[in-house]
């Protein structure tokens, strides 16, 4: 993916202006210059967010948090989103940041926090009707692309990709979240709403996309119809053997060629996105059901989410010497196993976020111990933080989305003000998060405008606030 083209310590892109870190300027009483876009500048602005903003400002007694929410909560809607509406129906494109594309999962989830808020504003529910409409039209497009471009005629610098790349599309890595993302944020909207009415037949065509998709990356009759190579110094942006991957035994679970990092899968069977479309498949089925009075499809995607399931908890568990019961990050159904978290979601740690595993199971719990220590190959400790990373930029990179998950999954009080501790400390003095830092140094990091990265640090700031306002004095 092309996020690797992007320099550590660059600016933002367009309007945006960063400042330098070392124009802070230090004094007895720390200063905390004006960096959110301005008002005049921003893409959209709602009410509901706004008012939230000015409560959180108004109660927490701490100012830097108060600088880095007011920051950081907003920037999707400041700066990534343009809201239309095509045909009379809402219609909304969203770019991750530095990166004029939009993923079917950053889309997702840099407008999730905000879920919480459409009830006190209508403006701000057509925002999130319109990235479900464009989601849909985008699935009918290719259920195997994992990103698209806002101009349906444009062919963009990946088009060279062994693969078959359609115009419109920006980079085509089948992954299953990208496909469970959109589900996740269709179903609660559905849930918080209670309307029908976006969930239409090509919402339905949709969902059946999705599901043909799945079975046939089951790989029960063979590799399928996807495949993917590029010419690329960087192993984890290609497909062994000819673009299919290394085999699989067929034994229920589904493939993803890629994980939420853009990276290629070693063994296919991605287990967290696994866990997802678990989750996926069964609210797909219950809107199918309740909407579309549907029973035929709503079988076909509980009998697979079933058979996913019982697939996990057969092959998906993997004894540790030392932390016990795990779940293995990726397997192969041969008994080979490869044990790991990243710290894109859906990793192993984000699971109970996802509603995917209870918080308090007990190999949960073992997996979260493996994962944030030494034993995890990608977890860092440094001089300024410990957490987790990943190949895609690379070892002691730590990416503050592990630690925000870290906190989103715990139970533990001290643990949650750790993590935020953490989270203020490493921000390399811009105000903003980032894709990832050095574990040494947070001011030596990868992009300046990854709003996915900002926005989920917003939701972690509101959610401690609203239950838990204590950690934030």
């Amino acid at each position: 993916m092309e996020r690797r083209k992007f320099i550590q310590n660059t600016a933002m892109a367009g309007s945006l202006a960063f400042i330098n870190p070392m124009d802070i300027v230090a004094s007895s009483k720390k200063q905390f210059p004006t960096v959110r876009i301005a008002e005049a500048q921003r893409n959209f602005t709602s009410k509901a967010i706004e008012k939230a903003i000015k409560e959180f400002s108004k109660n927490v007694n701490d100012d830097e948090l108060v600088w880095l929410f007011n920051n950081c909560f907003p920037n999707t809607l400041d700066t990534t989103v343009t809201f239309t509406k095509k045909n009379g129906k809402p219609d909304t494109y969203v770019i991750t940041g530095d990166i004029d594309a939009m993923w079917l999962r950053d889309s997702s989830a840099q407008v999730w926090p905000y879920m919480a808020f459409i009830d006190k504003d209508e403006h701000l529910k057509d925002l999130i009707a319109g990235v479900i409409n464009r989601q849909t039209s985008y699935i009918l497009k290719d259920p195997y692309a994992n990103a698209f471009y806002n101009d349906p005629n444009k062919k963009g610098e990946w088009a060279s990709d062994y693969t078959d790349m359609k115009p419109g599309v920006h980079e085509r890595k089948y992954e299953i979240d990208s496909l469970c993302y959109p589900i996740r944020l269709a179903y609660n909207y559905w849930k918080n709403t209670g309307e029908a009415n976006l969930f239409d037949n090509d919402w339905k065509l949709a969902i059946r996309a999705v599901l043909k998709t799945f079975k046939d990356q089951q790989q029960k009759e063979g590799p399928g119809p996807y495949s993917f190579m590029r010419e690329t110094p960087h192993a984890t942006d290609t497909r062994a053997l000819k673009g299919y991957g290394y085999p699989v035994n067929p034994v229920g679970l589904i493939c993803s060629a890629f994980r939420p990092s853009d990276d290629a899968t070693v063994f296919s069977f991605l287990v967290p996105s696994n866990f997802f479309a678990v989750v996926s498949l069964k609210q797909a089925a219950e809107m199918v059901t309740e909407i579309h009075s549907d029973a035929e499809l709503s079988n076909e995607l509980l009998a697979l989410a079933n058979e996913v399931e019982t697939a996990l908890g057969k092959y998906a568990v993997v004894n540790h010497p030392k932390h016990g019961d795990i779940y293995a990050f990726e397997i192969d159904g041969y008994g080979n196993h490869l044990l790991m978290d990243d710290a894109n979601v859906p990793s192993l740690l984000s699971l109970p976020y996802l509603g995917a595993i209870d918080v308090n199971d007990k190999i949960y719990q073992n997996t979260r111990n493996f994962v944030w220590s030494l034993d995890n190959p990608f977890f860092f400790k440094g001089k300024a933080a410990e957490g987790i990373g990943g190949p895609h930029v690379g070892m002691d990179m730590i990416w503050p989305m592990g630690i925000t998950m870290r906190a989103l999954t715990s139970t533990s009080p001290d643990e949650i003000k750790q993590c935020i501790a953490t989270l203020k400390t490493t921000h390399g003095g811009t105000g903003f998060m980032h894709e990832s830092f050095h574990k040494d140094d947070p001011k030596n990091f990868t992009r300046s405008w990854f709003a996915w990265a900002n926005t989920l640090f917003g939701e972690l700031l509101w959610e401690t606030y609203v239950t838990k306002p204590e950690l934030l004095k």
